[in-house]
Protein backbone atom coordinates (compact mmCIF):
# COMPACT_ATOMS: atom_id res chain seq x y z
CA UNK A 1 0.00 0.00 0.00
CA UNK A 2 1.45 3.22 -1.06
CA UNK A 3 2.05 5.85 1.79
CA UNK A 4 -0.32 8.97 1.47
CA UNK A 5 0.89 12.44 2.41
CA UNK A 6 0.98 12.94 6.46
CA UNK A 7 -1.56 13.23 8.29
CA UNK A 8 -3.27 16.22 10.14
CA UNK A 9 -3.24 15.89 14.11
CA UNK A 10 -6.34 17.50 16.12
CA UNK A 11 -4.55 20.92 16.02
CA UNK A 12 -3.71 21.00 12.47
CA UNK A 13 -7.32 20.16 11.64
CA UNK A 14 -8.70 22.93 13.95
CA UNK A 15 -6.07 25.36 12.17
CA UNK A 16 -7.19 24.88 8.55
CA UNK A 17 -11.20 24.65 10.39
CA UNK A 18 -10.77 28.25 11.17
CA UNK A 19 -8.92 29.21 8.05
CA UNK A 20 -11.66 27.47 5.99
CA UNK A 21 -14.36 29.38 7.82
CA UNK A 22 -12.43 32.64 7.39
CA UNK A 23 -11.96 32.23 3.47
CA UNK A 24 -15.66 31.50 3.43
CA UNK A 25 -16.70 34.55 5.74
CA UNK A 26 -14.22 36.59 3.40
CA UNK A 27 -16.12 35.46 0.29
CA UNK A 28 -19.36 35.79 1.47
CA UNK A 29 -18.89 39.57 2.00
CA UNK A 30 -16.95 40.15 -1.16
CA UNK A 31 -19.22 41.87 -4.09
CA UNK A 32 -19.65 40.43 -7.50
CA UNK A 33 -19.85 37.50 -9.59
CA UNK A 34 -16.32 35.57 -9.20
CA UNK A 35 -17.44 35.66 -5.70
CA UNK A 36 -20.45 34.27 -6.13
CA UNK A 37 -19.17 31.43 -8.21
CA UNK A 38 -16.60 30.72 -5.88
CA UNK A 39 -19.22 30.32 -3.44
CA UNK A 40 -21.31 27.94 -5.70
CA UNK A 41 -18.44 25.50 -6.10
CA UNK A 42 -18.14 25.30 -2.53
CA UNK A 43 -21.22 24.33 -2.41
CA UNK A 44 -21.83 22.13 -5.62
CA UNK A 45 -18.62 20.61 -4.11
CA UNK A 46 -19.93 19.98 -0.96
CA UNK A 47 -23.00 18.70 -2.19
CA UNK A 48 -20.81 15.81 -4.02
CA UNK A 49 -18.75 15.18 -1.45
CA UNK A 50 -21.74 14.55 1.17
CA UNK A 51 -23.47 12.30 -1.47
CA UNK A 52 -19.55 10.01 -1.74
CA UNK A 53 -19.78 10.17 2.04
CA UNK A 54 -23.13 8.65 1.98
CA UNK A 55 -22.15 5.86 -0.57
CA UNK A 56 -18.88 4.78 1.47
CA UNK A 57 -20.89 4.89 4.67
CA UNK A 58 -24.36 2.51 2.38
CA UNK A 59 -21.37 -0.28 1.82
CA UNK A 60 -19.88 0.13 5.52
CA UNK A 61 -21.59 -2.49 8.13
CA UNK A 62 -22.82 -0.84 10.95
CA UNK A 63 -20.10 -1.89 13.75
CA UNK A 64 -17.10 -0.46 11.27
CA UNK A 65 -18.86 2.81 10.53
CA UNK A 66 -19.52 2.94 14.38
CA UNK A 67 -16.14 4.03 14.96
CA UNK A 68 -15.73 6.56 12.15
CA UNK A 69 -18.74 8.67 13.98
CA UNK A 70 -16.80 8.92 16.86
CA UNK A 71 -14.12 10.72 15.13
CA UNK A 72 -14.59 14.59 15.97
CA UNK A 73 -13.70 15.74 12.27
CA UNK A 74 -15.57 12.46 10.45
CA UNK A 75 -18.59 13.63 12.96
CA UNK A 76 -18.70 16.89 11.95
CA UNK A 77 -18.54 15.50 7.81
CA UNK A 78 -21.69 13.19 9.32
CA UNK A 79 -23.02 16.29 10.72
CA UNK A 80 -22.83 18.45 7.84
CA UNK A 81 -24.15 16.04 5.69
CA UNK A 82 -27.18 15.45 7.60
CA UNK A 83 -25.61 11.62 7.92
CA UNK A 84 -25.03 10.97 11.42
CA UNK A 85 -27.07 8.63 12.92
CA UNK A 86 -26.98 10.19 16.19
CA UNK A 87 -29.64 12.85 17.32
CA UNK A 88 -27.53 15.94 18.37
CA UNK A 89 -29.11 15.16 22.22
CA UNK A 90 -26.97 12.08 22.16
CA UNK A 91 -24.06 12.92 21.11
CA UNK A 92 -24.02 16.04 23.25
CA UNK A 93 -24.91 13.57 26.43
CA UNK A 94 -21.53 11.64 25.38
CA UNK A 95 -19.37 14.61 24.77
CA UNK A 96 -20.57 15.62 28.28
CA UNK A 97 -19.62 11.74 29.72
CA UNK A 98 -16.41 12.11 28.04
CA UNK A 99 -15.63 15.32 29.70
CA UNK A 100 -16.65 14.96 33.06
CA UNK A 101 -13.52 13.15 34.94
CA UNK A 102 -11.75 16.67 33.69
CA UNK A 103 -14.65 18.38 35.33
CA UNK A 104 -14.10 16.44 38.51
CA UNK A 105 -10.96 16.91 38.88
CA UNK A 106 -11.16 20.94 38.94
CA UNK A 107 -14.31 20.44 41.25
CA UNK A 108 -16.88 21.17 38.64
CA UNK A 109 -19.52 18.65 36.68
CA UNK A 110 -22.02 19.31 34.02
CA UNK A 111 -25.47 17.42 33.37
CA UNK A 112 -27.08 17.94 29.90
CA UNK A 113 -30.86 19.32 31.14
CA UNK A 114 -31.71 18.93 27.12
CA UNK A 115 -32.02 20.73 23.87
CA UNK A 116 -34.35 22.84 22.60
CA UNK A 117 -34.97 24.92 19.85
CA UNK A 118 -31.45 24.08 18.80
CA UNK A 119 -29.86 24.85 22.38
CA UNK A 120 -28.50 23.17 25.04
CA UNK A 121 -29.13 23.36 28.20
CA UNK A 122 -26.38 22.47 31.00
CA UNK A 123 -26.70 22.24 34.56
CA UNK A 124 -23.17 23.36 35.75
CA UNK A 125 -22.26 23.16 39.55
CA UNK A 126 -18.46 23.72 41.04
CA UNK A 127 -17.42 23.27 44.56
CA UNK A 128 -15.96 26.04 46.06
CA UNK A 129 -15.41 29.38 45.82
CA UNK A 130 -16.77 29.34 41.89
CA UNK A 131 -13.37 30.03 40.41
CA UNK A 132 -13.58 27.21 37.96
CA UNK A 133 -17.32 28.19 37.06
CA UNK A 134 -15.85 30.28 33.69
CA UNK A 135 -13.07 27.62 32.37
CA UNK A 136 -16.01 24.55 33.28
CA UNK A 137 -18.39 26.83 30.92
CA UNK A 138 -15.65 26.94 28.29
CA UNK A 139 -14.45 23.45 28.11
CA UNK A 140 -18.27 22.59 27.81
CA UNK A 141 -19.32 24.54 25.42
CA UNK A 142 -16.07 23.65 23.29
CA UNK A 143 -16.98 20.09 23.88
CA UNK A 144 -20.85 20.31 23.20
CA UNK A 145 -20.61 22.22 20.03
CA UNK A 146 -17.50 19.92 19.01
CA UNK A 147 -19.78 17.04 19.28
CA UNK A 148 -22.74 18.76 17.67
CA UNK A 149 -22.20 21.64 15.58
CA UNK A 150 -25.20 21.83 14.38
CA UNK A 151 -26.22 23.29 18.13
CA UNK A 152 -26.37 27.78 18.09
CA UNK A 153 -25.84 27.67 21.50
CA UNK A 154 -25.38 26.19 24.89
CA UNK A 155 -26.99 27.77 28.01
CA UNK A 156 -26.08 27.21 31.30
CA UNK A 157 -28.62 26.29 33.75
CA UNK A 158 -27.97 27.20 37.53
CA UNK A 159 -28.64 23.97 39.73
CA UNK A 160 -31.69 23.89 42.46
CA UNK A 161 -30.89 25.57 45.87
CA UNK A 162 -31.11 22.98 48.06
CA UNK A 163 -34.16 22.33 50.01
CA UNK A 164 -34.11 23.71 53.55
CA UNK A 165 -34.81 21.15 55.97
CA UNK A 166 -37.24 21.39 58.73
CA UNK A 167 -37.55 18.85 61.33
CA UNK A 168 -40.59 17.71 61.61
CA UNK A 169 -40.49 17.54 66.12
CA UNK A 170 -39.58 21.36 65.71
CA UNK A 171 -42.94 22.25 63.51
CA UNK A 172 -44.87 20.26 66.02
CA UNK A 173 -43.28 22.21 69.13
CA UNK A 174 -45.25 24.36 71.40
CA UNK A 175 -43.01 27.92 71.57
CA UNK A 176 -41.25 28.31 74.58
CA UNK A 177 -42.91 31.03 76.48
CA UNK A 178 -40.54 34.19 77.78
CA UNK A 179 -40.00 34.99 80.98
CA UNK A 180 -41.20 38.70 80.42
CA UNK A 181 -44.78 36.99 79.68
CA UNK A 182 -45.39 35.22 82.90
CA UNK A 183 -47.32 31.88 82.40
CA UNK A 184 -49.73 31.19 79.99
Amino acid sequence: MAEGPPRLDAAAVAERLTALEDLLAYLERVPGATAEKALDAVALMTELYGEALARVLDRLPQETARPLMEDELVGHLLVLHGLHPLPAEERAARALERLRPALREHGADAELIGIEDGVARVRLSVRGCGSALGPAREAVEAALTAAAPELRGVEPVRPAAPAAFVPADSLLRRPAASAAEGPA
